[in-house]
């Protein structure tokens, strides 16, 4: 698979990279970033490697500029992989209204059956087989030690993601997730248009509902900011909590004080996100 170097910057001795490619699932250029630590240059080296999921609205760009996790990846020895969100481009189905929370943007992550989003809105495959095939044809990972991690959307994304592949992810965390999509406003209106009309279909994308079905990861950690404006009405963490709790799942749920659903929020716990996903990994 070809791959095109956007950028590459010298960054806490390692680099900071972003890349380019031409997607078989989503029939798209798509775009990711990748920052290599120092130790990623030692010959004959293969790291863990933490996949992070955005948003809504969000692309590479947002956590590689703003999410602050390049130093201690560099101290850890980590890999960092920042996919975008969604397909773009020419010809690409967004939401007729230009809303920014279904089309461009806001894939969920989710391969998508309904026209006429199933021919490029392939986020999960994406994710799950396209990009680590490209990752691990093009730096040096270690595929065994792969860690998911995300915000809001994408939390939601590492959640159902990681419940729906065992033993694929040895650590999975979450900022801010959507907790359950078939109980808010956001994700009935992605499920429902992505899948149909067919409730059943869409618990294999929430991670509440996956829980409650038999679903099972070793262990969570989740932080969630109190002062978040979507706590309420979209994200519902107590969902997450009592399934997690009915099932079992052992879940680390940090409720954050003052903390909204902002970039403030990931940086000042993304560490402890990344040495958390660290010892998990090994």
């Amino acid at each position: 698979m070809s791959l095109e170097t956007v950028s590459t910057n010298r960054m806490f001795g390692g680099v900071q990279g972003v890349y380019r490619h031409q997607s078989r699932e989503t029939k798209t250029p798509m775009t990711f970033s990748v920052f290599l630590p120092p130790q990623a240059a030692e010959a004959g080296t293969r790291l863990p490697v933490l996949w992070y999921l955005s948003g809504l609205t969000c692309t590479h760009a947002n956590v590689t500029e703003k999410g602050q996790f390049q130093r201690a990846c560099a101290e850890l020895g980590l890999i960092f992989v920042a996919p975008d969100t969604s397909p773009r481009g020419e010809g690409v189905p967004d939401d007729a209204d230009g809303a920014y929370d279904f089309g461009l943007g806001a894939g969920f992550y989710v391969d998508a059956t309904e026209a006429p989003w199933a021919a490029n809105y392939r986020m999960e495959s994406y994710i799950v087989s396209e990009l680590p095939e490209l990752i691990a044809a093009n730096f040096p990972v270690d595929m065994g030690r792969q860690g998911l991690t995300g915000h809001s959307m994408g939390g939601h994304g590492a959640l159902t993601l990681a419940l729906k592949t065992p033993g694929r992810w040895k650590s999975v965390s979450a900022f801010a997730p959507i907790s359950s999509p078939m109980r808010c406003p956001w994700g009935e209106k992605a499920l429902g248009g992505y899948l149909g009309e067919d409730r059943a279909a869409w618990r294999r994308y929430d991670a509440t509902a996956l829980i409650e079905d038999g679903a099972r990861v070793d262990a969570l950690l989740v932080d969630q900011g109190e002062a978040d404006n979507f706590l309420e009405g979209q994200l519902k963490p107590e969902l997450l909590e009592e399934a997690c709790r009915a099932a079992g799942v052992p879940l680390t749920l940090r409720r954050q004080p003052g903390y909204d659903h902002s970039y403030y929020f990931i940086a000042s716990f993304m560490e402890d996100h990344l040495r958390w996903h660290a010892e998990q990994l090994g």
